[in-house]
């Protein structure tokens, strides 16, 4: 006879944090440039929160964060609607530019670390990531957590890198994708599988929904 093993659904909720103070400032928004979010941010954070709560209910969930403050005052939000603490992981983050980066705006940070031949392999400015690096560290952050978590619901408040990535970690798509993503702030992305995030070949994953904002339509870009 043969053992069949069903597993719990394991649901993965992607979400990009708020509005937020570095992007209205133009500014490279690290540990430093971030200054949180906007009022419309915290609105936004709050309204997403309530959501989440009422579709979660009932499921063993967790909740992680990058680090930034953007992020971290987002998740508070969801913590606070779902009653979760929230795990903060620096997998999450967002391009890890150079410390003396943060805080310029984005004219200076060019002009003083521009290199030539950036691009997938070589970085774009002296002393950041490439874009492999970042979307392999990523992936390995949200796979690790899936596999923590299977059977489990996980909210990963990060940015729109962070959203992005899924396509990569999940959808197994090439790190030079043909295509590109818009990504709004306060929005929800939601990956699901069946199977068993751990199993080797890499389980079938579901995108269920995309970049979906509240219904009160307080989106800005």
């Amino acid at each position: 006879m043969t053992l069949v093993v069903h597993h719990m659904r394991t649901r993965l909720f992607f979400v990009r944090h708020g509005d937020s103070l570095h992007k209205r400032e133009g500014v490279i928004g690290g540990p430093k440039g971030c200054r949180g979010l906007t009022g419309i941010g915290r609105e936004q954070a709050a309204e997403l929160g309530a959501r989440i709560a009422a579709e979660t209910a009932g499921d063993k969930a967790s909740i992680y964060s990058s680090p930034l403050p953007r992020a971290v005052e987002t998740a508070a939000a969801i913590s606070t609607a779902c009653g979760l603490p929230a795990a903060q992981d620096c997998g999450l983050c967002t391009w890890h530019s150079p410390l003396e980066a943060d805080g310029l705006t984005h004219a200076e940070y060019a002009r003083r670390f521009d290199i030539e031949g950036g691009g997938i392999y070589r970085p774009f400015q002296q002393g950041n990531e490439t874009w492999a690096e970042m979307v392999t560290r990523t992936s390995r952050t949200v796979i690790d957590l899936a596999h923590r978590h299977r059977g489990e619901t996980v909210i990963l408040v990060g940015h729109a890198e962070t959203v992005e990535i899924s396509f990569n970690a999940l959808g197994l798509l090439p790190v030079y994708r043909p295509f590109d993503l818009e990504v709004s702030p306060a929005s929800l992305t939601e990956w699901v599988t069946d199977q068993d995030p751990t199993q080797w070949p890499p389980p079938r994953w579901t995108l269920v929904r995309f970049n979906e904002i509240a219904p009160s339509g307080r989106l800005t870009r």
